[in-house]
């Protein structure tokens, strides 16, 4: 057993950052596929990151993120868009930074994790993320800017079209 500081298990935790560290290369090559070059994220980052404080209701977890292709698309685009615009990624980064650059990495994450899965063909999925981002930002989405609404639409309309083409075609 590893030596505990604080309660951590160190051995544990090193398998779990060696863990997001593999996570994390596969993300990049995947963003590779569709022409986005994600910024180096350490696996501290990337824990940081996810166990820090939000200010929405969001209740994805690390765990949910690192068992889905797709989620870790999605939250390595909005890390490398928030170090692209001189954020540090650690724990209070998302609470520490104005709203509009929240949402503007979160849209770039969206629409990337999208275009990645219609890069994939996995459709259903593509469903589920426009499903939830209609429900979740859309409607119901009290930090959403104002200024940023327009954006937040014409996300779910692009998207919902090339489902919808899709779904035309495989009938």
């Amino acid at each position: 057993m590893g030596k505990t500081a604080r309660g951590i298990n160190l051995n544990r935790d090193k398998l779990l950052l060696k863990g997001i560290s593999v996570k994390i290369r596969k993300a990049k090559n995947a963003l590779r596929q569709i022409g986005y070059n994600a910024a180096n994220v350490s696996a501290k980052e990337f824990y940081d990151y996810m166990t820090g404080e939000i200010f929405s209701k969001d209740k994805t977890t690390l765990l949910d993120v690192l068992g889905n292709e797709f989620l870790m698309v999605h939250e390595l685009v909005e890390m490398s868009e928030l170090k692209r615009m001189w954020r540090t990624i650690d724990k209070k980064v998302i609470i520490d930074s104005p709203k509009t650059v929240i949402y503007e990495a979160h849209f770039k994450a969206i629409e990337l994790e999208l275009e990645y899965a219609m890069f994939k063909k996995d459709y259903f999925w593509a469903k589920i993320r426009l499903k939830q981002h209609k429900e979740s930002v859309l409607e119901d989405d009290p930090n959403l800017p104002e200024i940023l609404k327009p954006r937040s639409k014409e996300i779910f309309n692009r998207f919902s079209n090339l489902v919808k083409k899709h779904n035309k075609r495989s009938m």
